[in-house]
């Protein structure tokens, strides 16, 4: 295999971590920056990131399925079809993303309705999402090109990328909301024309690396002559994908509304401390991308024992880095909590949950590790199967029933939190080791010829 060995896990990984951080920071100082403008501002644009977070989650079906058929057909050498899977992918994905670009912009009222904001807030979040989902369509293509460059091993590019937009995008904001140099003061409407103007960067920086250093010259005819065939092995991975993340971001909404029935306090508490353990998890989520990339490419060779292997060396590192990360965290526990508030009750009740960490991020590492690497195999209807019976059929009614009916509350609720990653963790674990996946592979044997 020509490409498989020039690529090792934490060459791939670094740069993923620092992406996926830079995220969740950024995430952060946009809110920071929008709250100079005023509550109405932030209730606004916060609601609005809401619903353009769950379209993200759309695009990313064809996204997330072309990085896994393509990392497997790089595996098996065949570069021809790694261009037609790569031009069917964006075609698909940009089509896509500009018929939910033009929903939201003839519905951007009807859909922020049901939060039931104040007449000016309301104004406000349709302006904001009527600029940010025009250019949605923008952001599937760069999503899409991201995605294809990771699987070839050019994540440094990707993360480079991600950082020169993210810069771009807060000094946007910045400008537009402080005015200085002469700037308008737009509020609200300036932090979207930033976002537009920075993913509208982004598409031209990311079309010249496809070109210059991944080297996938894609003329216009490749991109409509995409086959059904080849879409179908692209959506085969990407919907099971993006259901599994559904149905996490529901569960999640609805533990939230439980805990809004336990009071401010906790709810604020769940918030803070959460936001704190997100920089653990992204650890274990750019493992997770990385073995992705590694394992597809292995079993796309025909390497699968070599894949099985893999994983379990991908999970000792991300144990170990987790661990390392929850002994810091739990160090400093009462330091990070008291950042966010001074509430005596909720630095107390936020340090003790922190320090339930030793227990919920190494089964959490398993469900994240294992689930990309059954992924790359073409496995993803299994962690689809698995999250909807675990977290909707058995966490979700006993998140409420121990803390809320048993009066348990917040300690109560991460001691199920812990139970649901521990049992998905485990299924995936005897799933990987059953090797069923081995027949889930999308590069028949005699493509692998």
């Amino acid at each position: 295999m020509t490409n498989r060995k020039k690529l090792g896990l934490f060459a791939i990984t670094w740069p993923l971590f620092i992406e996926s951080s830079l995220l969740v920071f950024m995430r952060t100082s946009d809110t920071f920056i929008v709250s100079h403008v005023s509550d109405q501002a932030v209730a606004a644009v916060g609601v609005s990131n809401q619903l353009i977070i769950f379209l993200f989650l759309l695009l990313q079906v064809i996204s997330t399925g072309s990085a896994i058929v393509i990392s497997q057909y790089l595996g098996a050498n065949k570069t021809k079809d790694v261009k037609k899977f790569a031009a069917g992918a964006i075609s698909l994905n940009c089509i896509f993303g500009f018929f939910i670009s033009v929903c939201i912009v003839c519905f951007s009222k009807q859909l922020l309705q049901p939060f039931g904001l104040e007449p000016e807030t309301l104004e406000q979040a349709r302006i904001f999402l009527s600029i940010v989902g025009s250019a949605l369509f923008i952001q599937a293509i760069n999503l899409t090109i991201a995605a294809i460059t990771q699987v070839h091993g050019y994540t440094r590019y990707t993360m480079a990328v991600s950082l020169g937009i993210n810069l771009v995008n807060l000094t946007g904001s910045i400008l537009f909301i402080f005015g200085p140099f002469g700037f308008p003061k737009l509020g609200v409407p300036g932090v979207a024309i930033s976002a537009v103007f920075s993913q509208l960067l982004g598409l031209v920086i990311y079309s010249m690396i496809l070109t210059k250093i991944v080297r996938l010259n894609l003329s216009f005819s490749d991109f409509y002559k995409a086959r059904f065939a080849e879409i179908k092995k692209i959506l085969t991975i990407g919907i099971p994908t993006a259901g599994s993340q559904l149905i996490y971001s529901i569960s999640q909404l609805m533990t939230t509304y439980f805990i809004t029935q336990l009071g401010a306090e906790m709810l604020s508490t769940r918030i803070y401390t959460q936001n704190i353990m997100t920089f653990i998890m992204v650890l274990a989520i750019s493992l997770g991308r990385g073995t992705q990339i590694i394992i597809g490419r292995l079993v796309g060779a025909g390497e699968k024992e070599e894949a099985y292997r893999q994983l379990f060396r991908s999970l000792r590192l991300s144990l170990f880095l987790s661990l390392a990360a929850v002994t810091l965290t739990v160090l400093f526990r009462k330091p990070l909590i008291g950042m966010f508030t001074d509430n005596v009750e909720i630095i107390a009740l936020g340090a003790f949950l922190l320090t339930y960490g030793f227990l919920l991020e190494p089964v959490r590492c398993l469900n994240i590790v294992i689930g990309e690497a059954l992924r790359a195999t073409g496995d993803a209807r299994f962690i689809l199967l698995i999250g909807s019976c675990v977290m909707l059929g058995l966490c979700v009614p006993l998140t409420y029933w121990v803390g809320v009916h048993l009066g348990y509350g917040l300690v109560g609720m991460w001691c199920v939190f812990i139970m649901d990653e521990g049992v998905r963790g485990l299924l995936l674990l005897l799933r990987w080791r059953s090797r069923a996946w081995e027949k889930k592979v999308l590069v028949s044997k005699e493509e692998m010829a």
